[in-house]
């Protein structure tokens, strides 16, 4: 984005309550902790959040929750952070998990930590060298004929190598701020788990995002909460409407640092 562009995009992203006494008496005293039951600023946000959800024009998004909408059902997590601006005046962040309507960037809501949509950035090159390399399997498979097992065998070991060493430097983009500015990477976030190595998608879900934006723009958070949105083809955990803590397997070692 221009600068122009993103001064646009970042007066869009902080969204203040109005300064009422009651909105003023809910955030009174309130500490952010993850482990509270969802504060009623957070459902107040939520509910400001899903108006707009349900209401704006600018994006497409096949969440299920309408038969006019073509495309794959795909619903969604979101969150909202209220936050204490460094001028005093309260509202709210909001973020969604992953993409939204194929992209990353959308009025109201916080960037990514990493966008891996720019263009022409290494994430595009790594995936078109990852479908040349599907495109030669392919091809050398459909022939059926056994001297080609040897270059399927090569392509294939290259196709692990590239797709690992891409997904290693797509971690190495993302980094981590807390309340004290510090920064960490999120190899170093995951590398004391029992898997030694971040899962694939983390640092794309909606409570590190809001976070990032936070602690970069010295806003104080007061309390979150993520729900779902539309139906979830894959998993019947998640019911549309509902909210949930943040995941354990993304979230809980990046949180722990930003949270410190």
């Amino acid at each position: 984005m221009s600068k122009m562009q993103d001064l646009t995009y970042e007066d869009s992203v902080f969204c203040p309550f109005e300064e009422t006494t009651e909105i003023n008496a809910l955030a009174e005293g309130l500490f952010f902790s993850l482990k509270d039951e969802v504060n009623p600023l957070c459902l107040l946000a939520a509910s400001k959040l899903q108006f707009h959800l349900q209401h704006q024009k600018d994006w497409v998004h096949n969440f299920g929750l309408s038969e006019d909408i073509e495309g794959l059902v795909i619903g969604k997590m979101f969150g909202v952070l209220v936050v204490r601006a460094k001028d005093g005046r309260l509202g709210y962040l909001a973020a969604f998990s992953g993409k939204l309507a194929g992209k990353n960037y959308h009025s109201k809501f916080v960037p990514p930590i990493f966008d891996g949509l720019e263009e022409g950035g290494f994430l595009n090159a790594g995936m078109e060298k990852l479908t040349q390399i599907n495109n030669q399997i392919n091809q050398l498979e459909s022939y059926r004929n056994e001297s080609y097992k040897d270059e399927i065998h090569s392509l294939k070991s290259l196709r692990k190598l590239h797709s690992h060493s891409l997904q290693n430097k797509i971690f190495e983009q993302y980094h981590f701020l807390n309340k004290a500015g510090e920064s960490k990477s999120l190899i170093k976030a995951f590398e004391h788990t029992a898997a030694g190595k971040p899962p694939a998608g983390a640092g794309e879900c909606a409570a590190p995002k809001l976070l990032q934006y936070a602690f970069g723009h010295e806003m104080e958070p007061l309390a979150l909460a993520e729900f779902w949105w539309g139906l979830s083809p894959k998993s019947a955990n998640w019911k549309h409407g509902h909210f949930y803590q943040p995941c354990l397997e993304k979230c809980a070692p990046i949180l722990t640092h930003m949270l410190n």
